[in-house]
């Protein structure tokens, strides 16, 4: 049984609230009939880029991993925040296609992939090699040829190039060109070209992927311009407000079946004292968008979002590991079997040092997970990470629980207690915060009293303002020597 816990009736708004809460940014959705698709990056973590399929647009269930082989993504070969950026999932003539960049690919360039169904199997890679570059899109104009518009950097210029390409062949067509180096803010990126009417829009992110990061627009046309931007650039920003939801950009459009429009986009939560605190990453939210004298405008979305999407309990009695399960290192089918009493997690080291380990991304402000773990003769740790340099947890080895935190080169005990008899719950909770950070994070032992608690940390520590990069946090476990018998994992938000 791998289950979501039960939600009840409760729901927020859209306009304040994530529809993928947690470390899911960059997202890129299209609609095939009453059904849309989305997919986000993934960075280092395999299996890579996670589809998902939605009705609403708010209640999404994840479908699938497109990047679950060796030869679509090489496991453990990418540090924390490098690996896959920003793809694009379209659906034409009957396939799926989705082109995104391993930033660690030798060969260079951007990687095609198509599936009939986008819970895949998705295709071997198609590699578009000839040109340079993150954040690939895909358009077809009229007479049906593909271009492929992205962010492109050369000696002397950033800004957004656009080719034709033959999808099957990953050869480009034509010489790249320069179509939009947006309205002056820094880092143009993220582009998407869309059509609508007489119209074709080019949609792209500025001013970077931090508080300054706004959503502008330019349209022509024609696909291939010239673009003329937008009076009201930006379209859409949060900066210098007090808006909870901050960092907003990297927008993808799309229609309705009812001839309206939404998009998704990334954004950030942070909480705490200045600067504030953004600790789940890039989470994926909803905007309405209306047109006015044929120009997109940016609206609050009117809809409420279903509260508890996140929380689960997986006792792993369900063929096949869930798919929430995704590992730093090597892929988790590498390292992980299943029993009847759970899965066992073995030692699998990786190229980068990063720990192959069993993860799944923490969203909420507050919450508690739950490891019931037989705890065997090996050493192993449940941990909650930001990146291999940023995490804290509870380290199991010679009869003794270690509470440990690393921060940066600094690793440390903050506490420990003789080893309960097995199976025991090591629980990492996220609560109030003590110290103006974002949150406390507790680590303790579960008992039927409540937590045998060995130490809090600040939050703050464990944010990206603090660490740098592009993820958020993952809670999971890892082993050091031998193997560890997990067998139920419980994850739920605290909810006022």
């Amino acid at each position: 049984m791998s289950s979501m816990l039960p939600e009840g009736n409760g729901s927020a708004d859209a306009a304040t609230t994530p529809i993928l809460s947690g470390m899911y940014p960059d997202p890129s959705v299209c609609r095939v009939g009453e059904d849309f698709f989305l997919a986000n990056s993934s960075f280092e973590y395999s299996p890579g880029v996670p589809i998902w399929h939605s009705r609403d647009l708010v209640s999404w269930r994840q479908v699938g991993n497109a990047l679950t082989r060796d030869d679509q993504f090489p496991a453990g070969r990418s540090p924390s925040s490098r690996g896959v950026y920003a793809p694009t999932l379209r659906h034409h003539e009957g396939r799926f296609w989705l082109i995104t960049t391993n930033i660690d690919d030798a060969r260079g360039g951007h990687q095609i992939y198509h599936a009939t169904d986008p819970a895949g199997p998705w295709s071997a890679p198609v590699c578009l090699t000839e040109l340079d570059g993150i954040d690939p899109d895909l358009a077809w104009d009229d007479e049906g040829t593909c271009l492929v518009t992205y962010c492109s950097w050369s000696e002397t210029e950033i800004g957004i190039r656009q080719a034709a390409v033959d999808l099957e062949r990953g050869v480009a067509l034509e010489q790249p060109r320069w179509i939009w180096h947006g309205t002056g803010l820094a880092h143009s990126e993220g582009p998407h070209l869309y059509r609508r009417g007489d119209w074709w829009y080019l949609v792209i992110a500025e001013g970077g992927t931090d508080r300054g990061h706004v959503v502008s627009v330019a349209r022509s046309r024609g696909p291939r311009g010239p673009f003329e931007a937008a009076p009201h650039n930006p379209v859409l920003t949060h900066r210098s407000t007090a808006h909870p939801v901050q960092n907003v950009g990297h927008a993808d459009l799309v229609e309705r079946s009812d001839g309206t429009w939404a998009a998704v986009y990334l954004g950030t939560r942070p909480r705490g004292r200045s600067p504030r605190f953004h600790v789940n990453g890039r989470e994926t939210f909803l905007a309405d968008v209306s047109w006015v004298e044929d120009w997109p405008e940016f609206e609050p979305a009117s809809l409420r979002v279903p509260t508890g999407q996140r929380d689960f309990e997986d006792d792993f009695s369900s063929p096949g590991l869930h798919l929430r399960w995704v590992s730093p290192g090597e892929r988790p089918d590498r390292f992980v079997h299943s029993v009847p009493e759970g899965v066992v997690v073995g030692h699998a080291p990786s190229e980068t040092g990063e720990p192959s380990g069993l993860f799944t991304r923490v969203g909420g402000d507050r919450w508690e997970a739950d490891f019931l773990v037989d705890t065997g003769k090996g050493a192993f740790t449940v941990a909650l990470r930001l990146d291999g340099a940023h995490w804290c947890g509870l380290r199991v080895a010679d009869g003794e629980v270690t509470a440990v935190a690393r921060i940066g080169q600094v690793q440390t005990v903050l506490g420990s207690r003789p080893l309960p008899d097995s199976p025991v719950i090591l629980r990492i909770r996220s609560t109030e915060p003590t110290w103006n950070g974002p949150d406390d994070i507790e680590l303790g032992i579960g008992d039927g009293a409540g937590t045998d608690v060995l130490a809090r940390l600040d939050g703050r520590y464990l944010s990206t303002e603090v660490a740098g990069g592009f993820t958020g946090r993952l809670v999971g476990v890892w082993t050091e020597s031998r193997e560890v018998l997990v067998r139920r994992v419980r994850f739920a938000e605290q909810r006022a």
